[in-house]
């Protein structure tokens, strides 16, 4: 098994241990902010994180491989606490829990159940269901994963929908402010439905206002690696294509542009996209399948912006001289998702019942 890296360890006992998966960027910020949520509740917190094992070709033996990562974490984790007081132990992710060494909660933004179909999850479902059904806590991101995993286990009764907070990376600009068209984020082009997006770019970058800002960022993935992927990149004009960036680069980026863009073919929860809301961008999206908890905002602050015609809604956005109180707008529809709505969360009904599972 693959050696673990503590993240971080307490010279006393833990209340909570947090088995990180960190697969993904965006899962090891939303380890982050749940254990500094815990901290704010009170709790002592301990995280251990597994380091990342080797690329393998399928679905199903990746899961695996994170999922002795994570056991091995675990162990680690468990073994640097007193055995007089355990802690109560949170699985961050389905995946991270499939191998534990023992029960404890379960923090996921989706289900294998949703995201794993066909051959891609043929051990990782059933698993999974005895997983969840076992779990004294489920604590899902959104109630698009509650309702999902309830599907395929029992005792989905059992969740919490804690949200992965986000906030404004600064202070939000006018669209006059706003040097750049469109952003959009692709670590996983094929399944953020990066085609699509350049796609419709191609469609509309001929008919962009002439006084305004002309360019689309591409975010999280290199041209190389876009390259390697098979995805056509000639006869693209006014695309820059920057990489994976640190947060703070990233989301500087996002507060200058006017549009965030995407087209996700399935889409567990869409923290880029609260991001862009949060910082004041118009959001274009195309439906999608999964517990897509960004969609149903996009919807209410604009209905034309949310469209199968991502050329459409994508022109829509571009031509909107003034969005009337969209950002405005997007700050109040997104007070469930604020930092401080999450802590009391945290602090009045997770904690409590974290620790209450933990002794039964």
């Amino acid at each position: 098994m693959p050696p673990v890296r503590p993240v971080e360890a307490s010279t006393c006992a833990a209340d909570v241990l947090i088995v990180s998966l960190g697969s993904t960027n965006g899962l090891r910020r939303a380890d982050e902010e749940l254990r500094d949520s815990l901290v704010r509740a009170g709790a002592a917190v301990a995280m251990v994180r597994a380091v990342a094992p080797a690329p393998t070709r399928t679905l199903m033996l990746t899961d695996l491989a994170w999922a002795r990562a994570a056991r091995s974490a675990a162990i680690e984790g468990l073994a640097q606490s007193p055995r007089s007081r355990p802690p109560a132990v949170i699985y961050s992710s389905t995946t991270a829990a499939l191998l534990w060494p023992r029960p404890g909660a379960i923090r996921f933004d989706a289900a294998s159940a949703g995201n794993r179909p066909g051959r891609h999850g043929l051990w990782q479902r059933p698993l999974e269901r005895r997983r969840l059904s076992q779990a004294p806590l489920l604590l899902p991101w959104s109630e698009g994963a509650r309702r999902e995993a309830a599907t395929g286990a029992r005792g989905a009764d059992r969740a919490l929908v804690v949200p992965t907070p986000v906030e404004p990376s600064g202070p939000t600009l006018s669209a006059d402010e706003r040097d750049i068209a469109a952003i959009t984020y692709a670590a996983n082009p094929h399944k953020k439905g990066l085609d699509r997006v350049l796609a419709a770019w191609r469609a509309v970058c001929g008919e962009l206002p002439r006084d305004g800002p002309r360019e689309l960022v591409v975010a999280g993935v290199s041209e190389r690696e876009l390259c390697a992927r098979g995805f056509e990149l000639g006869g693209l004009s006014c695309v820059r294509i920057v990489g994976a960036l640190p947060t703070a680069e990233y989301r500087g980026l996002v507060r200058r542009a006017r549009v965030f863009v995407c087209a996700p073919r399935r889409e567990d929860y869409g923290i880029a996209q609260l991001e862009a809301l949060a910082d004041g961008c118009l959001l274009v999206s195309a439906p999608a399948p999964g517990p897509y908890a960004a969609l149903p905002l996009a919807r209410a602050l604009d209905p034309r912006l949310v469209s199968e015609d991502l050329q459409g809604a994508l022109l829509a956005a571009l031509h909107l001289e003034q969005p009337s109180g969209y950002a405005e707008r997007a700050l109040k529809v997104l007070a469930p998702f604020r930092r401080g709505a999450v802590d009391r969360l945290v602090k009045s009904e997770m904690l409590p019942r974290l620790l209450d599972s933990d002794r039964d």
